[in-house]
């Protein structure tokens, strides 16, 4: 999968306006990717948030039309103290789920990447799409996240990991430890 937008740099009056900076539907097709992840941060306060809205649907239609996947990484979004800072409860989640629902001329290869939420059961069942979980913040509680990553996972829709630092990057820096125990819990 290629990283498709990432071009709203954190504390920037743009922030929100995440714009495609990386793969294209072309490239990744070139590429001979299986797709593209996007970045898709929803706040209702932030006109960027149209223009990112916009692409998003561009790229999931452009990435069907190719037969590849569209990864949605949905989040609503609020300013906190002049700051972007993801919901992560879990009514936000279903509703940044619906939205990055609708994007696009069709979901026939849409995936949702999502955060591990408390009531993980509610987001499942409010999904159409399959599901990916999204790795979070680095945990120094790895037991505690492996146990809420197995318990999502036994979960109707949701179909794997898509994880980062908390793999590459954990607190006891056994990587090969933790990446074991991750692919136990497929």
């Amino acid at each position: 999968f290629g990283s498709m937008n990432r071009g709203g740099l954190p504390g920037a009056v743009f922030e929100l306006d995440d714009r495609f900076t990386a793969y294209t539907p072309q490239s990744i097709v070139e590429s001979g990717l299986d797709g593209g992840k996007m970045l898709l941060r929803v706040n209702l306060e932030d006109p960027g948030t149209a223009n990112t809205l916009a692409a998003c649907a561009s790229a999931v239609t452009d990435l069907a039309a190719s037969r590849r996947i569209a990864m949605l990484e949905p989040f609503m979004n609020q300013r906190v103290d002049g700051r972007s800072k993801n919901v992560l409860t879990t009514e936000a989640v279903i509703r940044s789920m619906a939205i990055a629902s609708a994007l696009g001329a069709t979901s026939a290869f849409t995936w949702l990447k999502v955060p591990v939420v408390e009531e993980m059961d509610q987001v499942a069942e409010a999904a159409t799409l399959p599901i990916v979980l999204l790795g979070g913040e680095r945990s120094d509680e790895p037991d505690e996240m492996f146990g809420r990553w197995e318990k999502a996972l036994r979960l109707p829709g949701v179909r794997g990991l898509v994880v980062g630092r908390n793999l590459l990057y954990p607190h006891d820096d056994d990587v090969a430890s933790n990446v074991k125990t991750a692919l136990s819990l497929l």
